[in-house]
């Protein structure tokens, strides 16, 4: 039976997504790859009752072994091949011959596939249609050199493997019209032959392995949006086709064509019957077809004669007689069959005579299928985790935004999956942890990020789950609890404790940009930007004031047209609770600005000018109901200013302080008394006329001191807070609004 090609042992990961490749994928993990999954169903008329399956008594101490949790990558006549993660989490393939030799390692192969007897191709991409240069290696003599075919002169790629020097590859004209040929290596170049009596339109090529000097051929042909499916044996020494089949599909997305002297049998699809075995009889042309289900099914089967073995890993695997419906049991759990390329099957499974390991299924006498184990399956030592070094407890703002953890394993050579999950929210997130030192030690370092946002504050479930490198042996787990906490920022609106902006657009939608918590190179970034909710036009001012209702979060007020002060408390998930009037006559004030404590009594206050220049002091109280205390006259002749901002104490004074721009750009800073009054002003510089607003945003660069960010047209930046009352700000960049400096018409 000849080999195909093993499209599991490739790197899936390098793969598309397609339809294509998805198919293609359900295909070999259901029909042909040792170490795959489950069976379709057989058709009704096949389950027959049991009947007794000869066996090869085999000593299994004298079989070659692998680890349990290897995962198959192939068979051919002599031997099998296995890769497995190493300590490193490299991906290592090897080959085991059936005779007890030893085992030769080959490397981290992008991608690989077997055939023509033993030779393992080794390929330059992670998908064996992709492999545009090869390189040969034949296992029969492992010792022998390596042979080379670079497919890529030839504008081909790979199809399947003939010998240990040949290759079948389908080439592309300048027309785009493909062919197929047979590539050889011939000293220090290569030989191509076409192969002929196929359809002048024939194109997505794959095959069988070589038997006999012959081998199955699929392929597509017709009109480009009728396109339908064939295959032909090829005679490849004479480099002729002949005996073709129709299909549904052109087989390109499957690589399970098998043949014996009495049938053929491929995969093919259709949206009615899903995956399906199409079987045909040779000489009757008699057809069978074996559902599998969806292209996501996981199945096994293979062609042995003129039998099909097929099971699911929790029933028996059975051989099923294509022509007659008998059925015999071969196993009595199996997880896969596939073809060695000698006529026979390879299964990895288990039986109550011999344990786990491979079996051949050849054909006796008689053409019944008798059974032999080749290899052992070896189990592993389990992995546990003996302590560890998770903190209950967290403060971020002192730990730079890092938390480091740490786990005791019993065994260096495993690794570990952390799952640290927000128990309030069910955001998580996930490592793969190995020993960093190559001992039991294994520690990784998060960096307090969850789904590209600082993690909010409070309790986190971390889950470690152990597991050994090889996969055997077993694993084990623990869960440990763990609080995160931060300095409350009085313009944090998700408990993260980074800074978010609100941005209301033209149409009224207001958005809220989450920044990082901390600079990355000198320059503030933007996290994620999520839309609030449309309506806000209502507002003739908008303002972002910082915890006045005695929440947790940051609160919001507006005030409308009629000039009634609505509050909206925050949730702490970036969300508000609906509004609530606070009271009317709003409309006497051109400016309000809160968000910092100005009293020192931890309520963030409000200040406001009336259209007369006196600016009026708004105490906290804490009460969502009644939010602010009745006003207080701070002092008149504040008209000079257009902008004000209360940006919490930056200098180091007794409380929150103050920056006013005049109408010739000046910036101007009042530091805090401590009593909702102000020091005479001082000059910060000129320039801000350039900013259509200021706001005073908080602890943006998590230095434990409130920052200012300036939005306009030509551009938007963040001032950084020095703690001095001279030389106040420094300027860092940021993405926040990056090119959009006049979208927002209000930004707090």
């Amino acid at each position: 039976m000849p080999c195909p090609v093993f499209l599991v042992g490739v790197s899936l990961q390098h793969h598309t997504t397609s339809t294509r490749l998805a198919t293609a994928v359900a295909a070999v993990l259901a029909v042909t790859a040792l170490g795959a999954g489950t069976l379709a169903t057989a058709p009704a008329a096949l389950a027959a009752t049991a009947g007794p399956v000869a066996e090869a008594p085999a000593e299994a101490s004298e079989l070659p072994g692998y680890a349990e949790a290897a995962e198959m990558g192939g068979v051919a006549p002599s031997g099998f091949l296995t890769y497995s993660f190493e300590d490193d989490g490299s991906r290592q393939l090897r080959w085991t011959p059936f005779d007890g030799g030893a085992p030769t390692p080959l490397g981290e192969p992008e991608g690989w596939s077997i055939g023509g007897g033993d030779v393992v191709v080794l390929g330059n991409a992670g998908w064996t249609a992709e492999f545009t240069a090869v390189t040969l290696r034949n296992m029969a003599d492992p010792s022998s050199p390596a042979v080379e075919i670079d497919l890529g002169p030839l504008n081909g790629r790979y199809v399947s493997v003939l010998s240990p020097t040949s290759v079948l590859a389908q080439l592309t004209k300048a027309d785009g019209t493909t062919e197929l040929h047979v590539v050889t290596r011939e000293g220090a170049g290569t030989a191509s032959r076409k192969v002929t009596g196929l359809p002048a339109d024939a194109a997505d090529f794959l095959a069988s392995g070589v038997q006999g000097g012959k081998v199955l051929v699929g392929y597509a042909t017709g009109p480009q949006d009728a396109r339908t499916g064939g295959r032909a044996f090829v005679d490849v020494a004479a480099g002729t086709a002949s005996e073709t089949y129709a299909s549904d599909e052109s087989g390109y997305d499957f690589s399970t064509l098998q043949f014996s002297d009495s049938h053929v049998a491929w995969v093919d699809y259709n949206s009615a019957d899903g995956l399906y075995v199409t079987s045909v009889d040779r000489a009757t042309k008699t057809r069978q077809k074996t559902v599998l289900g969806a292209r996501d099914s996981e199945a096994y089967a293979g062609l042995l004669g003129e039998w099909l073995v097929h099971g699911k890993p929790w029933t028996t695997a059975q051989a099923v007689n294509l022509k007659t419906g008998e059925t015999r049991v071969v196993a009595d759990r199996a997880t896969s069959a596939a073809p060695a390329g000698d006529g026979t099957l390879v299964m990895r499974g288990e039986r109550a005579a011999d344990g786990k390991g491979l079996f051949r299924i050849a054909a006796a006498q008689d053409g019944t299928p008798t059974v032999t184990k080749v290899a052992s399956e070896v189990a592993g030592e389990p992995v546990a985790i003996l302590g560890s070094q998770v903190p209950a407890t967290v403060d971020l703002d002192a730990s730079g935004g890092r938390v480091a953890l740490g786990w005791t394993l019993s065994r260096a050579d495993a690794y570990l999956k952390v799952t640290l999950t927000h128990n309030a929210t069910g955001k998580w997130y996930q490592q793969y942890v190995h020993s960093p030192t190559g001992d039991e030690k294994f520690s990784f370092t998060w960096d307090g990020v969850l789904e590209g946002v600082d993690a909010p504050n409070g309790a986190y479930t971390v889950l470690a789950e152990a597991e050994p490198n090889d996969g055997a042996g077993g694993g084990d787990q623990v869960t440990r609890q763990l609080t995160l906490t931060r300095t409350a920022n009085p313009h944090d609106f998700t408990d993260n404790g980074s800074t978010d902006v609100l941005a209301r657009d033209a149409a009224g939608v207001l958005w809220r940009n989450d920044l990082r918590d901390r600079p990355v190179n000198d320059r503030i970034e933007n996290a994620q930007r999520t839309r609030i909710g449309s309506g806000w036009n209502t507002y003739k001012q908008i303002e972002a004031v910082g915890n006045i209702a005695g929440a947790a979060h940051g609160d919001l007020v507006g005030v409308d047209g009629s000039g009634v002060l609505w509050h909206y408390l925050g949730k702490g998930d970036g969300t508000f609770t609906a509004r609530r009037q606070v009271g009317g006559g709003w409309q006497a004030y051109d400016k309000i600005t809160g968000g910092s404590d100005l009293n020192g009594d931890g309520r963030s206050d409000l200040l406001a000018t009336d259209t007369s220049g006196v600016l009026w002091f708004y105490k906290g109280t804490g009460d969502s109901a009644r939010p602010f205390a009745t006003r207080v006259r701070v002092g008149g002749g504040w008209g000079v200013y257009n902008q004000l901002t209360a940006v919490g104490n930056i200098a180091g004074a007794a409380a929150g302080d103050l920056v006013a721009r005049d109408k010739d750009g000046v910036l101007w800073l009042y530091l805090g008394k401590g009593d909702g009054t102000f020091a005479g002003r001082i000059q910060v510089g000129g320039g801000w006329g350039a900013f259509s607003q200021l706001v005073g945003a908080g602890d943006v660069d998590a230095d434990g001191r409130p920052d200012l960010i300036a939005y306009g047209a030509g551009g938007t930046y963040v001032y950084k807070s020095n703690g001095s009352a001279t030389r106040p700000f420094t300027r860092l960049n940021t993405d926040l609004y990056a090119g959009e400096g006049t979208k927002f018409t209000s930004v707090s």
